[in-house]
């Protein structure tokens, strides 16, 4: 025997829990002429009737109520499981919002070796800075300098310790302090903590606006005049020439953060990623303590 159609039981359920039609149609969002038609064509199949109409009320007859104390169980089953299956296929998958800078300059280029170690995580990457709401933003964790205030339930992870420096292309490495100074919107005050940080003398060279960190970076790279970088942005650059650090680098006060809604130590996703990035940015952070030591800065008198 062929089953009355799903649509048809779902349209009943929800007019035999509203104990209306009109109810129904408004909670389906379709029109009560639409409710009506199934109904009947719902008893015309079954050949009974399953509400009696007393002027515009409906009631369930005890063929009704047979039938919708077993289409009741049914879709709480339903949607029980229609819930855990849409909820298992975003399982895999791990909001993080990154600095841009970073993000481009760093992290993109180290992510094949986390998707190698991590297969079973799908990183959905989200390029912004500044103050987030990581309870309504959508995201999972939110990587961050700790240049802001965030709320108290936030959980924070510190990762590592900021280290900046000013960098200029390798052919002008020895002229650097005669370049112009390129400055950024993103970090406004960049130059003036370095100078504080690393006791350097302040210089006239002139200055050039750039609204982006990478801009003030391909700037650098284009010969343009010298940057006040992260060394975490030009890390790459260093390492393959293509930039130098005349006066290698030097903490300014500041720390990377990852932000998250809730405990890493609940999200097996956030925690491995948390303990694979303060890893990685650990590391970097070494091999910019090694720079600091090894360059011995030279301010201009």
């Amino acid at each position: 025997m062929q089953l009355p159609s799903l649509s048809a039981l779902r349209v009943f359920d929800a007019a035999a829990k509203a104990g209306s039609f009109v109810k129904a149609a408004e909670q389906l969002h379709v029109t009560h002429g639409a409710v009506s038609r199934q109904i009947r064509q719902l008893e015309e199949n079954l050949g009974l009737p399953l509400f009696e109409r007393r002027n515009r009320a409906v009631f369930l007859t005890d063929a009704g109520r047979a039938l919708q104390g077993t289409t009741a169980s049914v879709f709480e089953q339903l949607d029980s499981v229609v819930q855990r299956l849409r909820q298992r296929a975003h399982d895999d998958v791990l909001v993080l919002s990154c600095e841009p800078t970073i993000a481009m300059k760093w992290l993109i280029p180290r992510l094949p070796a986390f998707q190698q170690a991590h297969p079973d995580i799908r990183l959905h990457l989200s390029a912004a800075g500044g103050p987030i709401d990581v309870h309504k933003s959508g995201v999972d964790l939110a990587l961050r300098r700790d240049d802001f205030k965030w709320e108290g339930d936030v959980h924070a992870l510190t990762l590592c310790e900021e280290w900046i420096g000013p960098v200029c292309s390798k052919a002008q490495a020895r002229s650097w302090q005669t370049l112009p100074c390129l400055h950024t919107q993103s970090r406004a005050s960049a130059w003036k903590t370095w100078l504080r940080s690393s006791g350097s003398a302040p210089w006239e060279s002139g200055r050039i606006q750039y609204e982006h960190f990478y801009l003030c970076i391909q700037a650098a790279l284009a010969g343009q005049g010298v940057a006040m970088a992260s060394f975490f942005m030009v890390q790459d650059e260093l390492s393959g020439k293509n930039l130098v650090a005349p006066q290698g680098f030097v903490q300014d006060g500041s720390h990377y953060c990852l932000l998250s809604s809730r405990p890493l130590a609940e999200d097996p996703k956030r925690q491995r990623f948390a303990s694979w990035v303060q890893r990685e940015m650990q590391q970097c952070a070494a091999q910019a303590t090694q720079a600091a030591t090894t360059t011995k800065p030279r301010a201009r008198a």
